[in-house]
């Protein structure tokens, strides 16, 4: 059994990691990319410790699931869920992002997140730690199984927000079409200026028409080295105190 470590997010929130499921900037930078209106309903598929919804929390916004298929970061979620008193709020489901018929309703999100396995089935040289191969491979989940769940838990006009290595957009871009979402918006993140860009956040539309909208480039660090302006007020001083240079 893992110990579980609190980390505190800042406005009342506290977070649940363990050595199997920690998060990283990518997952906040998709919370903020996302930033669901307050009475939106949220669902964030392979949630890991839950920070995206946790993150949300932070925020007003509608009834937020948490779906995650492996059962120790369930165990995390459902601990932060407790210890923040958020019952009300947000709710953990055990679940196969394929398999969610009779789990979660369909049709009715106003946003789907997902921080997706960043490598292909194959590529590359595969994580040893059974968590860390779910979360980094897509051994449990392609980007189509991703974007055929967000079609059926979407109601129309619903975003699904996602942030993927750039070297992969042109392949989730048709993923997402193939599942009737248009790519609406997109922004690069690199992390110094003028070097290039290591991941991309991306947001598509249930049923919406062609045309996006390309956004400045997000950078971590300013040339100072120093955490950005933007980044600062991303992270909040109390991430930026417990996460220092390591997140």
């Amino acid at each position: 059994m893992q110990e579980f470590k609190k980390e505190y997010l800042g406005a009342g929130i506290t977070a649940f990691v363990s050595n199997s499921h920690i998060f990283g900037t990518d997952a906040v930078l998709l919370a903020d990319f996302a930033a669901p209106s307050k009475k939106a309903r949220c669902c964030d598929l392979g949630s890991g410790c839950g920070i995206i919804p946790l993150l949300w929390c932070k925020r007003e916004t509608g009834k937020i699931t948490a779906v995650e298929i492996q059962p120790l970061a369930v165990e995390q979620i459902n601990a932060a869920i407790e210890f923040n008193s958020l019952s009300e709020r947000l709710e953990a489901v055990n679940a196969d992002l394929r398999e969610l018929k009779g789990k979660v309703p369909f049709g009715c999100y106003d946003v789907v997140t997902m921080n997706p396995p960043y490598k292909a089935s194959g590529a590359g040289i595969e994580s040893r730690s059974g968590a860390d191969k779910i979360a980094r491979h897509e051994t449990m989940c392609s980007l189509s199984d991703v974007c055929a769940a967000a079609k059926k838990l979407l109601n129309f006009g619903g975003r699904l927000c996602m942030c993927i290595r750039p070297e992969r957009l042109c392949e989730l871009f048709c993923e997402m079409r193939a599942a009737d979402i248009e790519p609406k918006r997109l922004r690069l993140v690199s992390k110094l200026p003028g070097k290039a860009p290591w991941l991309a956040l991306v947001e598509g539309r249930r049923g919406g028409r062609s045309g996006m909208t390309v956004e400045p480039e997000l950078f971590v660090y300013g040339d100072s080295g120093e955490y950005s302006d933007e980044m600062k007020k991303i992270y909040g001083d109390y991430l930026l105190e417990n996460r220092g240079e390591n997140a």
